[in-house]
């Protein structure tokens, strides 16, 4: 966003707008700038990308947990901000620093050299992923990109320099843990705790291998390409197995989570697997009864509807709603009737309006007549 307008401005909401109220904002704008709505109009396409941006960061809760702390710089590669896009790491990569590497992958602070050196699973990694209302109906084949920790390339995960490997700890002797003496009111106490020189691996790198700096470990950019079921809705997950960060000492890879997000449809409204769209019929259709052209998901359908339609009829088009995921099943769609009445009419269209009106009586005004006597009776 280039004048780096406040997020919540630009959803008009105040921050202590609730996660339903941020994704109804958004819905409402996003469908009131959409491209399809306004072709060829620069600044709505640009209020369309401000909203999208908004919502990115203000629908994911640890993006609008640092947002609300520090503000757009956060996102900010050039600040040194973890960058936006696509989602962080789990586990507490997003400002990658090689103490974070040790705390993950060796445990933090406590335990022993058993627990140090046994199996690690890998974090889990999030990102969120953009669809058009089409391509989460129908589904589609997208590529993508995100960042995962994994062994480092040159020194395959020993974090040793080439042509070294790692040695047992002179301080522990390999334990990962060293005695030390107390004298306490009553006597001399042995107690243990980690090695400081090996923080608990019971290995020592004399020659760190210079791209992972001894971590073993490396954060890297990694492609995919993701098969997104067809019936996917906002909000919902994809999980990958093993295709997150990776673990170690032999420990499973982490998973890959997908958070979908759908851009509203220009026409249609989604509720579930059912869809719901306005449809104008001239004020003669609705008068007479037409067959009027329906555009569903499928393409176009011929509905006809009776004389003396009112606004807000609906009608129901059976399995022309979204296919349910990992189904053959399909919701429903509703076509909800707006009977347009004419404007700007001259003189001559009036007066047949009158006659009109004339000619049909008081029969035809009998839900109007019922009304005012009720609204304005007398006691």
């Amino acid at each position: 966003m280039a004048d780096k307008r406040d997020y919540y401005e630009v959803l008009g909401l105040d921050k202590s707008a609730s996660d339903d109220e941020i994704k109804k904002a958004y819905r409402k704008l996003a469908k009131k700038y959409h491209p399809d709505m306004n072709p060829g109009d620069k600044e709505a396409e640009a209020n369309f990308k401000d909203v999208n941006e908004a919502y990115d960061i203000l629908s994911d809760a640890d993006k609008k947990a640092k947002y609300d702390q520090y503000g757009h710089a956060v996102f900010d590669p050039s600040a040194g901000g973890y960058g936006g896009g696509f989602g962080g790491f789990g586990g507490g990569f997003d400002g990658f620093d090689i103490s974070d590497i040790f705390s993950s992958f060796f445990g933090g602070g406590a335990g022993g050299a058993r627990t140090r050196n046994g199996p690690v699973r890998g974090d889990d990694v999030g990102i969120r992923v953009n669809l058009t209302f089409e391509e989460a109906v129908f589904g589609v084949k997208k590529d993508i990109s995100y960042q995962r920790v994994q062994k480092c390339p040159d020194c395959s995960g020993s974090g040793a320099a080439k042509g070294t490997s790692a040695k047992t700890c002179p301080d522990c002797g390999g334990r990962g843990q060293v005695n030390v003496n107390q004298r306490t009111p009553f006597g001399m106490m042995q107690s243990s705790r980690t090695c400081d020189k090996c923080r608990g691996t019971g290995k020592f790198i004399e020659t760190p291998c210079k791209n992972c700096r001894g971590g073993g470990f490396v954060r890297a950019t990694k492609k995919l390409s993701v098969n997104i079921p067809a019936g996917i809705d906002d909000g919902q997950r994809i999980s990958l197995r093993g295709e997150g960060s990776e673990g170690r000492n032999g420990g499973p890879s982490g998973d890959l989570i997908i958070s979908v997000n759908v851009r509203p449809h220009a026409f249609y409204e989604r509720d579930g697997y059912d869809v719901y769209c306005d449809v104008p019929v001239t004020f003669v259709d609705a008068t007479l009864g037409a067959k009027i052209k329906i555009p569903t998901l499928y393409g176009d359908e011929e509905l006809e509807i009776p004389e003396g339609t009112q606004t807000g009829t609906t009608f129901t088009l059976r399995g022309k709603g979204i296919q349910v995921v990992n189904s053959k099943s399909k919701g429903n769609m509703y076509i909800n009737i707006n009977v347009e009445v004419p404007k700007g009419l001259n003189n001559k269209q009036k007066d047949i309006l009158r006659q009109f009106d004339e000619a049909c009586g008081r029969n035809n005004h009998a839900k109007k007549d019922s009304f005012m006597r009720k609204f304005f009776k007398k006691d």
